[in-house]
Order: C-alpha cells, then structure tokens, then sequence
C-alpha cells in the first residue's frame, strides 16, 4: 500500500530499523536507527511492534504528502512537526487522512527524527534488516538516501496508535552541551593517567568529521602510554576509540565491526541518544561509571517500556 511521497527529503532521510545482526563476522556493520529509543519508541506510538522500519530524518527540512489515510508518529529531537502547516506534538500518536502534508523544520536541540507509520515502511529485507547501509549501497529503498518523489509502502497496521502522549520520563532529554556515562574499558590501561583524567574532565566538540559512522571530537590530546594501535577486534556501538591524534572517536551505527585502535572507554547504552542526535558544534563530557551501574540504568528504562506499552 503506497502511503507517503517524499517532497522534500532534506540534507539526508534513510529508511532504517533496529539494525543488522549475525553478520558482523562477515564485516557487514549493524547499521539501524543512530537514535534507538527515538526509533523505537515512535514505532510503539504508531502501533508497531518496536522493530519495523522508520525514515531517519537528518536536520529536517522534510517535507512529505500521505497516500493515505494512517496513524503516524514523530519522534527525535526537539523540533517542530506540522500536519497541514498546523502544528503538532511530537512523541505522539497522530492519524493522518490522504493528502495531508507533514513537514519538519530544523530542530531547536538534537539532529535526527524518526517517522514512523502503522505496519512500518516496507523495503526489501537485506540479511534480516530494512535499515540502509550508504557505504555498502544496500538496504533500505535502493541503498540508497531518499529522493524527491520516492513512494514508500507501508504493511498493513498490527493494531491503532495510542493517542496521549509519552510521559516525560520516557523522552531522552537532548542537550547541546551532553554528559556521557561510560564505561572504562577494555584498553584503558593503554592509556597514560594524565590522559585518563584528561578524558574525565575535559570538555569536547563534535566536528564536522561526524557521520553516522563515528562522532568525531576534538579537544585536549590524550595521550597513550606506548602508542595507539592494538591487534584488531570487535567494535561496539559507543565505543570509544584514541587514535594517534590523541582526539576521541565514538563509534555510531555504522560503525566498522573491528578496529585498531586503543578502545579507552564505550557509552552506557541509556545515553546513545544523546550523542546520536548531537551536531557539529555540540560539547560533549565524560564520566565514568561501573558496568553494573549500566546495567541497572538500562533494565529501569527497559521496565518503564514495558510497562507502559
């Protein structure tokens, strides 16, 4: 069933999901939604089971016209989601009638929207996953970012949106200046304990080197011990990569499935959000926390979930 037409996809809008699992060890990368509690979320909203695949809006300046009538839901950084130029809450359910047009502008904090449609946009299944992989030219509509007037079908509806919105509590709280929790390891002790505390206490930027990759920042050197290289192994999403330059590099969605150089620390996966949806220009501080303590944040969110839907 056609159900939207993209008008205007703006700087970047790729159809993506939970991600692409089992293959890693035939180096083909995750991939999915840089922004999994947005994704998923405004997938629960619109009806979905969680897992079907959404647009991942980049910077806004999206534009698209519905083929149908549906449910749909926005969700992702703060911005402003009009239906038919009228304004609309974001992190909510929504039925949308044929011929209604939604728009999203520029956000006010965070980079990345999730659209998500009752039943899931439908795209050919790649290794398991609708999510687009840019690099690889596979997944998703064609391998490919959509284009001005690019039709999208959607499955048929598991069951209506809910209509109230998300308490508060489930909504990440997006900054432009984000405290990251982490957790040391697995080579921090490559790594000198000026550097160590110079990871801890210093503040970074997000350059222009960022992509759905890596978040590349820029900041105080930290400096290794004997050098930045180890023998290859397995890269997580949010680790934390010091490579010669001294300057931290966060591994993202598409990240590479090894890599060589020291890891000095990786996320706590309650605070992917946060640097998913940052931007050139953004600040970004670390503080170390135990794996339990990681552990404990996520299971509370992953039972606050549940709960709800």
């Amino acid at each position: 069933m056609n159900t939207i037409r993209i008008i205007r996809p703006g700087p970047l809008t790729t159809v993506q999901d939970q991600g692409r699992y089992g293959f890693q060890d035939r180096g083909v990368p995750v991939s999915g939604a840089m922004d999994q509690t947005a994704y998923r979320l405004g997938n629960l909203l619109a009806g979905n089971s969680g897992k079907d695949a959404s647009l991942e809006i980049t910077l806004g300046g999206f534009t698209a016209v519905f083929l149908r009538d549906t449910w749909f839901a926005v969700t992702g950084a703060e911005q402003e989601a009009r239906l038919n130029n009228k304004i609309i809450p974001t992190w909510t359910a929504h039925q949308a009638a044929k011929g209604d047009v939604l728009s999203l502008v520029f956000g006010r904090k965070g980079a990345r929207w999730y659209l998500a449609v009752a039943g899931g946009f439908e795209v050919p299944l790649v290794m398991g996953s609708r999510s687009t992989y840019l690099r690889g030219g596979f997944g998703g509509l064609a391998g490919r970012a959509l284009r001005k007037g690019d039709v999208l079908e959607s499955g048929p509806p598991i069951r209506p949106g809910i209509f109230s919105s998300l308490p508060a509590e489930f909504i990440p709280i997006y900054s432009r200046e984000p405290i990251l929790r982490v957790v040391l390891g697995p080579q921090d002790d490559a790594i000198t304990a000026e550097g160590l505390a110079t990871f801890l206490t210093a503040d970074y930027s997000v350059t222009q080197r960022s992509d759905r990759m890596g978040c590349l920042l820029a900041g105080p050197p930290i400096r290794h011990k004997t050098g930045p290289d180890i023998l290859s192994d397995a890269m997580a999403f949010g680790s934390i990569q010091i490579p010669g330059s001294g300057q931290p590099i966060i591994l993202m969605a598409d990240r590479q499935t090894i890599g060589g150089y020291v890891k000095i620390a990786t996320v706590a996966t309650v605070d992917l959000p946060l640097i998913a949806q940052a931007f050139p220009g953004y600040r970004v501080q670390f503080k170390a926390i135990g794996i339990e303590e990681a552990q404990e944040l996520y299971i509370k969110k992953e039972k606050q979930i549940a709960l709800w839907f």
